[in-house]
């Protein structure tokens, strides 16, 4: 019953942040927790532990990902628009009038955007700017789809 409860506060905000709440394994929560440990090791021993993934390795897990021509961005300045989003893709072929900047009911900025490349080949080119920065804040990448990218557009209009 706390799991299910716990769901209800995907997509709110933590004081200023906003927080998704999802499933998973225990084992993802346990390769969570010692990479967690496994972080502050490093700092006291100054070598990697092996079971922190490198951000290579962490890449190439997102390379297994199947892609369609849609990437969602997260981590985005609140105060981010369109045409940053456009420049921060430069050099791949972005459908302009494809950039969705998401924004919750009242209009604020959730730091999520959804971006639809001309290919699903062409946006597996675009992940080499994963965890690159707009303004002061570095970005995430994800593989998704015009689906999802939909079904935040709809509840940007409610």
């Amino acid at each position: 019953m706390q799991v299910e409860i716990s769901l209800q506060r995907d997509r709110h905000n933590m004081g200023r942040r906003y927080v998704e709440v999802f499933r998973c394994s225990k084992q993802d929560y346990y390769n969570a927790v010692a990479a967690e440990e496994g972080a502050y090791e490093y700092e006291a021993r100054a070598s990697p532990p092996p079971t922190v993934p490198s951000r290579a390795k962490r890449f190439s897990e997102k390379e297994k990902l199947e892609y369609t021509e849609v990437l969602k961005m997260r981590g985005l300045p609140y105060s981010v628009n369109k045409p940053q989003i456009i420049e921060f893709f430069s050099g791949y072929k972005v459908i302009e009038g494809r950039v969705q900047v998401v924004c919750r009911p009242d209009g604020k900025a959730t730091g999520e955007a959804f971006v639809e490349f001309e290919t699903g080949e062409e946006a597996r080119r675009a992940m080499a700017k994963d965890k690159m920065s707009i303004g002061s804040r570095y970005v995430e990448l994800f593989p998704t789809t015009r689906e999802e990218a939909r079904r935040a557009e709809a509840r940007s209009r409610q």
